[in-house]
């Protein structure tokens, strides 16, 4: 018998053939089928052909999951451990190429700690041209110009600020930074629409990010992410 769903998920999944795809969540995870949406406790996936690619799905019971999800024969990967979000997941494809992860919460004690030292992070990217990367960043990435001289631009978006510096001998090849965002598609469309280097749409990742990368012209790394269910 396959456990509980525990929490609330609502998604479009990629689907050129809804048939077959909701064959699958019937026969294999067991959801109810109303035409092309598949429903089961708080759970609802509809499918088309715009679909996100993945979803993620608690589980009161994960361990009994994936034994159901083999007994109905479905192929789930191992279950695996991830101590930084901590949740224990298995994944699980269905015939539209779509990733399923399936996840359940686990406690442990947390250990003391000294208080926090750290505070803020302040990247440094490397540019050729110092002066257009700064134009670049401030017309194109949204970003306002806190200061600027030939060799350094310092850049300020909301709560971040990164350094655009000269490339030399000790700041070579590329660079990268990591940002945590609010809403991944609305980022990912604005920067789209004024000309943005984006290298691909966003992807929801098994760690419960939901992010997507751009380059600068400079060949710098950015990646945004937000946080999702």
């Amino acid at each position: 018998m396959l456990p509980p769903l525990t929490a609330p998920v609502m998604r479009f999944l990629r689907a050129a053939d809804p048939a077959r795809a909701t064959a699958f969540y019937r026969d294999v995870l067991g959801f109810e089928i109303r035409g092309t949406e598949a429903v089961r406790g708080p759970v609802r996936l509809s499918f088309r052909e715009d679909g996100d690619t993945a979803a993620y799905i608690e589980t009161s019971d994960l361990d009994a999951m994936r034994a159901a999800i083999v007994e109905r024969g479905g192929s789930p990967k191992p279950i695996a451990k991830l101590n930084w979000v901590k949740l224990r997941m298995f994944t699980v494809r269905d015939p539209e190429g779509n990733t399923l992860w399936f996840g359940q919460s686990y406690n442990e004690p947390d250990r003391a700690s000294p208080p926090p030292m750290l505070e803020k992070a302040l990247p440094s990217l490397p540019c050729t041209d110092v002066a257009a990367a700064v134009a670049h960043y401030r017309d194109i990435l949204g970003f306002r110009i806190n200061y600027q001289q030939a060799d350094l631009g310092v850049m300020d978006r909301d709560a971040i600020t990164l350094l655009l510096i000269a490339r030399t001998p000790r700041h070579t090849g590329i660079g990268s930074a990591y940002f945590y965002i609010a809403n991944a598609d609305a980022l990912y469309a604005e920067l789209t629409a004024k000309g943005a280097n984006v290298q691909g749409e966003p992807v929801s990742q098994p760690w419960g990010l939901r992010e997507f990368l751009v380059l600068d012209p400079e060949g710098n790394e950015l990646r945004f992410a937000q946080t999702f269910e």
